[in-house]
């Protein structure tokens, strides 16, 4: 079983997407909520960092804290996963263990 990370600041205000990306082992799964979903649009000047990452590890969002922000879907970089509550439930049931970034 991997980990589950989470990352709830915006890559923008704080450095832990940046923790989280070096220290997430490959296999592992990255979601971002709250204000890290801001690391999960596409445009950004961390999309390159967060497509590289895609390559080792699956990465995640919250729909509903998105849409709580005013985005949607098609905002998002390709490759990125939207997941409702039950589905991170899910992740988080799935995983040895969960990681907050914080």
């Amino acid at each position: 079983m991997s980990i589950l990370h989470t990352v709830n600041k915006s890559p923008f205000e704080r450095n832990s997407l940046d923790s989280c990306l070096k220290f997430a082992a490959e296999g592992a799964s990255v979601l971002l909520i709250e204000d890290g979903i801001y690391a999960a649009l596409k445009g950004s000047s961390v999309e390159g960092k967060v497509t590289d990452a895609m390559g080792s590890l699956k990465l995640f969002v919250l729909g509903p804290d998105l849409n709580a922000r005013g985005f949607s879907e098609d905002r998002l970089i390709p490759g990125i996963n939207v997941v409702d509550y039950a589905g991170f439930v899910d992740l988080a049931a799935e995983s040895s263990k969960v990681q907050a970034w914080l």
